[in-house]
């Protein structure tokens, strides 16, 4: 444990905290000043020389991924990780929830800051983090009604009392927006009679009462502790949806964004270089907000383009992709985006709101149902169910079942992900994408639960007898994902600051777009992708982005300057050719 900040480390820290708690807690400043400054300490006294570079990626995945014979789910990921090689892939592992919990695979937490014992030890994260940078969730929003801070608001234990959020049914609560069309309060029996509390994702989940000073600080100290134990990045989970007012949407209040900069300023100040990430899966104008002025999160996901993708390739028509990625902003310095295309959760398509007509929803979701994926809803303010999130591997969502054999049917799965790899920001890969997963229908079955699609686990000698198919579907993903990655790093136009700027294009299926300024001999990269089953011209596009291209990163071979189409399906990251002869590289 590292130094308190009273201990004159840093009364300017100490006022910094004081003014965020102003804006939080005006009537309780004092008590919340003490309550926060009391857990506070230095877990390293700088960082890294930078935030981020072209090397990083992240590889997204449960710490029980994996199990074998040996030792622990987490040493089996390890091993895993160790035989193949992926530390040539990956920069970065992001751990979903690995503590003790009670539902959702992890997010139902009992306790913070412990590891679950039936998935390792902190031994064995540390071992992982000799090998990758770590990312963590820090859960913050709710906590299971097995943990003891629930069970003892239960018995009226205090201060627990005042820790979770009580309401009446006959509360408007009818704009409260939702993420679940479950019910938003859930009844308890407690010491002190029957008691409805507020429950935003399920009766399992009971969210954390914010006005109460010792719940934050409770909760710093946890972001700490995560620090503490290697995470380079935090995951502020559902952070949108931390503080309530009954009579308003209890979505983004201000509030809400004072506690990122409150962490944001805890963490630039006790351990530099550990970055911020809020997951916020909601239109897009929403989500950029928790940027703030370049003073709360370090980094957003992409959350639009999920769905964006798929719909662009699904349509054959990337229109709509092109458009949004040319009025796209890019980050303010010191900022950056998460680009993914497949989580633990479904593909979000409340950020298509404002970016494509309800109907074009609605064709999304029925195709998705099509190709066996199932559809999760929301509950909204005037009382219907809308579509919330799709739920299917993206391999399934994009498979072109009328190919003839395994590579043609993976091009347009493929082709999404090289997409995503060449845009701006940095790149995360679920580990299902990775290894080719496809739906899994009996997980659903199993467990009643539509997410369970997408979150098949491993035994290694299955997944090892998977890869090893030569003629199979996770042996061509992984063995392609593996190359492009290790290929991605070396590149430095993929740096997430390395300039973006998106190229015309006469053809709707067609997407070009220049990575890398090209000033002062910068790499250049120029990324040209073909949506489409049928071939399309890119001399154009080639020819406005300046000609002299030869060299063809994805597929290692050069590339022809008089190739005046692109085939069905294919991107390219092409280099320029120097004066010498050589790539630039």
């Amino acid at each position: 444990m590292g130094s308190d900040v009273r201990s004159g480390l840093d009364s300017e820290l100490r006022q910094r905290i004081r003014d965020h708690l102003e804006r939080i807690y005006p009537q309780r400043v004092a008590e919340a000043t003490e309550a926060v400054a009391s857990v506070c300490r230095v877990v390293r006294d700088q960082g890294p020389s930078e935030l981020w570079s072209e090397r990083d990626i992240v590889l997204i995945t449960y710490a029980d991924q994996i199990r074998d014979s040996v030792g622990t789910p987490l040493e089996a990921f390890e091993r895993w990780c160790g035989d193949t090689e992926l530390d040539k892939a990956f920069s970065t592992v992001h751990l979903l929830p690995f503590f003790p919990y009670s539902s959702d695979d992890g997010f139902s937490v009992i306790d913070y800051r412990q590891v679950d014992p039936k998935i390792g030890t902190w031994d064995d994260v540390a071992r992982l983090a000799d090998r990758f940078d770590l990312m963590f969730d820090l859960v913050l929003n709710h906590v299971s009604q097995k943990s003891r801070w629930f069970q003892d608001y239960l018995a009226g234990v205090e201060p627990f009392t005042r820790w979770f959020i009580e309401a009446s049914p006959d509360d408007d609560l009818s704009q409260v927006v939702r993420p679940r069309s479950l019910p938003l309060l859930t009844r308890f029996d407690t010491s002190r009679g029957p008691r409805f509390v507020w429950t935003t994702f399920s009766r399992d989940q009971i969210d954390l009462n914010y006005k109460e000073p010792s719940v934050l600080a409770e909760m710093i100290d946890v972001l700490l502790t995560y620090a503490e134990r290697g995470a380079r990045i935090i995951r502020l989970d559902a952070i949108a949806f931390l503080w309530k007012e009954i009579g308003t949407s209890s979505l983004h209040l201000p509030q809400t964004h004072e506690v990122v900069k409150l962490a944001r300023t805890i963490l630039d100040r006790c351990a530099p270089g550990t970055l911020v990430l809020t997951e916020t899966n909601v239109p897009h104008e929403e989500n950029i907000s928790y940027f703030g002025h370049g003073d709360e999160a370090h980094i957003v996901y992409q959350f639009p383009l999920p769905p964006l993708l798929l719909d662009a390739f699904l349509r054959q028509d990337a229109t709509v992709l092109r458009r949004w990625l040319t009025e796209l902003p890019p980050p303010e310095p010191g900022t950056t985006f998460l680009n993914f295309t497949a989580s633990h959760d479904g593909i979000g398509v409340r950020p298509l709101e404002g970016l494509v007509p309800p109907e074009r929803i609605d064709e999304l979701v029925l195709e998705v149902r099509r190709r066996g994926g199932l559809v999760s809803t929301r509950r909204t303010p005037d009382g219907r169910d809308a579509p919330y999130e799709l739920n299917i591997t993206y391999l399934d969502a994009l498979r072109d079942d009328r190919a003839d054999n395994v590579e043609e049917q993976l091009r347009p799965f493929l082709a999404s992900q090289a997409v995503m790899l060449g845009l701006q920001g940095i790149p995360a890969v679920y580990v299902q994408s990775l290894v080719g997963g496809e739906n899994d229908v009996a997980g659903v079955e199993s467990s009643g639960q539509p997410r369970r699609i997408n979150r098949h686990k491993y035994d290694r000698e299955e997944l090892d007898r998977m890869i090893a198919d030569a003629g199979g579907v996770s042996h061509h993903v992984f063995a392609t994902y593996c190359r492009w990655l290790a290929t991605r790093r070396t590149l430095s136009a993929f740096h997430p600051d390395s300039p973006q700027r998106v190229i015309s294009a006469d053809d709707a299926a067609l997407l070009a777009g220049l990575r890398g300024s090209g000033s002062s001999g910068d790499e250049q990269i120029l990324v040209l992708a073909n949506f489409s089953a049928r071939a399309v011209s890119v001399g154009d596009a080639v020819a406005e982005a300046g000609g002299r291209w030869s060299w063809d990163y994805l597929s290692q071979q050069a590339w022809d300057e008089s190739a005046s189409v692109l085939p069905p399906y294919q991107v390219v990251w092409l280099g320029r050719r120097r004066a010498d002869g050589h790539h630039d590289s």
